[in-house]
């Protein structure tokens, strides 16, 4: 019997706009400590490699560095506001569900990899109402390693029923690129998602700026890996 063909997406950024609600907890943090609010625009980028690096990047925006201990204590209390605001004002991106019945019916089995925390990334799915589309939700502490480790993007496509020759990965920042290129996976990229670096520089096999312009991209791809 052939494998399910796998399609595994990043969580922030790429399926949900979450930057309202992360920056939202990151400023109460900050308030908390007697620093200024990080602006939404310049904080977009800072998203993507999990809570305690987001209240690093915004102590380094206030020219402030905390110890260990601190950032700890700090990263607690950003995941405990987080979690009680997680969907005050996160949304799926345009045209996200379209395209996930569009996948659904062709018979693609979809996934979450992301380095989210595993019961937050729930969380926020299932109150948005997505959690049901999805085989596997996988955050950094499923399997107790991060993007771009190859492990977590492995053991994301088996927990979901597939195998690595018929998945693709979708996401929007170094880290989806770097897992899917370590893990022999082909990667297409979406433009409207959180990155320093701008994505279609870190060359994706397929860049698109618009969930409806997904399916195609993903077929496209998977045409390539079958040989046809």
């Amino acid at each position: 019997m052939t494998a399910a063909r796998t399609i595994v997406f990043d969580l922030d950024g790429t399926l949900v706009d979450t930057a309202p609600d992360l920056i939202n907890a990151l400023n109460f943090v900050l308030d908390r400590e007697g620093l200024p609010p990080v602006p939404l625009l310049s904080a977009r980028n800072m998203i993507g490699a999990g809570a305690r690096k987001l209240i690093e990047r915004g102590l380094e925006l206030e020219g402030r560095t905390m110890g260990f201990e601190d950032v700890t204590r700090l990263t607690g209390d950003f995941i405990d506001y987080y979690a009680a605001h997680i969907a005050d004002a996160s949304r799926p991106f345009e045209g996200l569900e379209g395209a996930l019945d569009d996948l659904g019916a062709r018979g693609y089995r979809l996934a979450v990899c992301t380095n989210k925390l595993e019961w937050l990334s729930k969380l926020l799915l299932d109150q948005l109402g997505l959690s049901a589309r999805f085989s596997a939700i996988c955050g950094a502490d499923t399997f107790g390693v991060s993007k771009p480790d190859p492990a977590i993007l492995r053991q994301t496509v088996a927990r979901a029923g597939g195998q690595l020759s018929s998945a693709i990965m979708v996401g929007d920042a170094g880290p989806d690129i770097g897992v899917a290129r370590r893990a022999g996976v082909p990667v297409i990229g979406v433009e409207f998602g959180y990155t320093e670096v701008p994505i279609a520089d870190l060359q994706p096999d397929r860049l698109i700026n618009h969930m409806r312009d997904l399916p195609a991209a993903v077929e496209a791809l998977m045409l390539l890996r079958n040989g046809t």
